[in-house]
């Protein structure tokens, strides 16, 4: 029973030692993710980033409005 709870707190203590993801680095993404949209769609305004924590893991959602998808041909 102690050993589970050492765990568990543990556990814990690494979950909160983890940072999210800092504004530095946030707007660093999202340039760089734009601008791989920007290859793909003609994108209308500024794309949205989120960055979520849930159970050990990231959800990351980016998020734009695009006037057009840019096609490729096979030459």
């Amino acid at each position: 029973m102690r050993d589970r709870e050492s765990k568990i707190r543990l556990e814990q203590m690494l979950d909160r030692d983890k940072e999210e993801m800092n504004e530095a680095s946030r707007k660093a993404a999202l340039a760089d993710l734009e601008r791989v949209a920007g290859e793909y769609f003609d994108v209308d305004g500024e794309a949205k980033l989120t960055v979520k924590r849930i159970k050990g893991a990231y959800e990351v959602t980016l998020s734009f409005r695009a006037v057009r998808v840019k096609n490729f041909s096979v030459l």
